[in-house]
């Protein structure tokens, strides 16, 4: 072969080399391209999260102006940790919260659904695992209850139509009968309920949600729920299964939790802070000399009588009223804290004391906080149309100071569709507010401020005007 026909062959073959690289690296490029801008829009974090949620004790709630609950917490610690704002959306049921996450209007659920493989097909779950069994709640005692063995011959109450009814029976079942099955109907009765019943000695046993229990424990002291009923159920927040980067970013910060302050504070803040007796706190916190002063100094209630006097003409109201909050919520301790950030001598919240001009330092202040109290008093009579200062009036603005006007709102909405009176208290709005811890209440159409545990501020009115009785004179 000649030297010209072979330098033409290897000349050929070298443009046929380069083209070849030139093709492949513009289809890779291209193929690049096409993967880039195909990708599913859903599977991205967005600049604004929507979170979905139920109303519940452990989940969300609004309360003292202020949105709280475990869950969201926890959501919104997530939110804090990628830097991005959020939205929250209350569903009214279990339907229309999976369908927001079906249908893209939500990102992520955060009432822990139970991880299962039917569910796995449709949905990634994502964030903290939480393992949670139902629980026999009974209270402390030498003869309680250490295993399901004994509850034969024993009575145990739940609500109808639960997770806790389904448990009772088939565990009744499962230690061949003998159980007192005790099996309560009516749309008003909850597993809340219940455990209230069980603390006041009402009942002696029932079923709860060890989340709820968890919960429950931290309002009654004297209540066990050390007994497990059934098989530990894991739960997780859900995206669908498309969010495969908003899915991603959440477990990488699930892993991390466990050791922050932040999410211990959370922790301790919902199952482990005592809420017994008032907002602040069951410990004694009134030192026994400072107890002894103010037992011996007569016509004194406390050391801020003086103030108490003088802001209450503003309020038109008895000045041992504004002493009473007082010692309802803090024992006349103005340097305490409670559970839910309420802060001073009359447990004013950090966002009330901006409504007011003060900031967390000066809640601290027993003169300011004073101050405030009967600023905000006066503009929740306001809200809620009160006038005057009648009995039940002053009541009715008490439980608003306590849970926040939205919730005493919903409450008279309520009283007034089922033909009770909306301005009176005793077995009207008193009633619905105890009624918004059930969803057939606090999903009405015509509440807006959802879930509330209402036995807790229908009990604080009591305590307010029962001290306010045997120290006014």
């Amino acid at each position: 072969m000649k030297k010209k026909e072979i330098y033409r062959i290897a000349i050929g073959c070298l443009v046929a080399l380069i083209a070849y690289y030139i093709f492949t690296f513009d289809l890779s490029s291209c193929r690049r391209s096409v993967t880039s801008e195909t990708l599913p829009v859903s599977d991205s974090i967005p600049d604004t999260l929507r979170f979905v949620t139920l109303s519940g004790s452990t989940t969300y709630f609004y309360f003292r102006g202020e949105d709280m609950g475990y869950e969201y917490d926890l959501a919104k610690l997530y939110a804090q940790s990628i830097k991005k704002p959020f939205k929250l959306i209350v569903a009214a049921n279990t339907k229309e919260m999976l369908d927001a996450i079906d249908s893209g209007k939500a990102d992520l659920c955060i009432t822990p659904q139970a991880i299962t493989q039917t569910a796995k097909k449709k949905y990634q779950f994502v964030g903290p695992v939480e393992r949670s069994a139902m629980v026999l709640v009974q209270v402390k005692s030498d003869s309680m209850v250490t295993s399901t063995a004994q509850l034969p011959g024993k009575e145990v109450c739940v609500a109808e139509k639960t997770r806790a009814a389904n448990r009772l029976r088939h565990l009744n079942e499962e230690l061949g009968g003998g159980i007192k099955c005790t099996i309560l109907r009516g749309d008003t009765i909850t597993d809340e309920d219940l455990i209230e019943d069980v603390a006041e000695k009402k009942i002696k046993l029932t079923f709860a949600d060890e989340k709820l229990a968890m919960l429950s424990r931290t309002y009654y002291d004297n209540i066990d729920i050390s007994v497990e009923v059934g098989l530990k159920q894991r739960l997780s927040w859900i995206v669908k299964k498309d969010r495969i980067m908003l899915a991603k970013s959440i477990n990488d910060w699930a892993k991390t939790i466990p050791n922050k302050s932040a999410y211990l504070s959370i922790y301790k803040r919902y199952f482990e802070q005592s809420k017994n007796d008032s907002d602040s706190s069951s410990e004694e916190i009134v030192s026994t000399k400072n107890k002894r002063k103010h037992r011996l100094t007569k016509g004194k209630l406390s050391p801020y009588d003086d103030l108490f006097k003088h802001h209450a003409m503003r309020l038109g109201w008895p000045w041992q009223l504004l002493a009473s909050i007082a010692y309802t919520e803090s024992r006349f301790n103005p340097k305490v804290i409670g559970w839910s950030s309420a802060r001073g001598l009359m447990g004013i919240m950090p966002a009330t004391g901006r409504r007011f001009g003060a900031n967390n330092q000066q809640l601290l202040d027993p003169e300011t906080s004073i101050r405030v109290a009967v600023d905000c008093l006066l503009a929740t009579k306001k809200a809620l149309g009160i006038k005057g200062n009648s009995p039940d009036e002053i009541k009715i603005t008490l439980a608003a100071y306590n849970v926040g006007p939205a919730h005493v709102q919903d409450a008279q909405r309520l009283a007034k569709k089922y033909h009770h009176n909306p301005l009176i208290w005793s077995e009207h709005i008193e009633k619905y507010l105890r009624l918004k811890n059930d969803p057939v209440y606090y999903n009405d159409s015509v509440c807006k401020a959802g879930y509330l545990r209402g036995g807790s501020a229908t009990r604080y009115v009591n305590k307010i005007m029962n001290w306010y009785e045997s120290h006014k004179h």
